[in-house]
């Protein structure tokens, strides 16, 4: 699950969602349709707008091309094998007074909107990966919100049910060897929405699963990919913010 290089993007855009198509291409009405940026490179990456869409193969050589249009509409095309380990983690991100950081304890309110749509196919999880204390390095925290999840297993075992704006999520917690994650996993998909990111970093915290006031050093949105059975999959982003205050 540990994924490396930037991570956290922002803004805001239209999307409703689509139809499943043949192929694990989805219908998108408001998807990105004239590309400005394209990329397979397994580390490719383009800024836009103060943030960074990132291809982000870190566990796989190819099978996997990003296009955007901007940092809020993007969509990757990924055809990868039947099997059940993440191979890439295409995104959008900002690094948040990078490399150091910007204590908790700073933001009154940490919010974020997201828009995406995807193919039901294989095995993957559409979700924020949220860096504090440092950015996939031992020590730090990795908070997780999958606003989908198609088949995929968090890591560690639910420890408790929360309910943030309506929405009650299945919490996971996982430590080992200098890891510790948090994933908040809801129970059902949200396919566009707003989430209050500082009540769930205050949570946690009360819990005891993260330290006080740690850094916030990145926030991302994107996809985890496991599989997509050997066949062509599409997956859009339509929309991104962050706003911190």
């Amino acid at each position: 699950m540990m994924k490396l290089l930037p991570i956290l993007a922002i803004s805001a855009s239209l999307f409703r969602s689509g139809m499943e198509a043949a192929a694990g291409t989805v219908t998108n009405l408001c998807a990105c349709t004239n590309p400005v940026f394209i990329t397979s490179n397994t580390n490719g990456g383009w800024s836009n707008g103060g943030y960074y869409v990132h291809n982000n193969m870190w566990n796989a050589a190819s099978g996997e091309t990003l296009y955007a249009c901007a940092y809020n509409n993007w969509y990757v095309t990924a055809n990868y094998p039947d099997t059940t380990d993440v191979k890439t983690y295409p995104n959008v991100h900002k690094d948040i007074n990078n490399p150091k950081g910007t204590p908790l304890n700073n933001y009154h309110t940490i919010t974020s909107t997201f828009a995406a749509n995807a193919p039901h196919l294989g095995i993957y999880d559409v979700a924020y990966d949220i860096w504090l204390n440092g950015v996939a390095n031992r020590g730090c925290t990795e908070f997780m919100v999958w606003t989908e999840n198609y088949k995929q297993v968090p890591l560690g075992s639910i420890q408790d049910h929360v309910a943030f704006d309506g929405v009650t999520y299945s919490a996971y917690h996982y430590t080992s060897g200098g890891a510790n994650v948090i994933t908040l996993v809801p129970a059902s998909a949200m396919t566009s929405g707003n989430l209050n990111l500082k009540a769930m970093f205050d949570w946690a915290i009360n819990k005891g699963w993260m330290p006080s006031n740690p850094t916030v050093n990145q926030i991302c949105y994107g996809v985890e990919i496991c599989s997509t059975q050997n066949q062509p999959a599409t997956f859009y982003f339509t929309d991104f913010s962050v706003a911190m205050n």
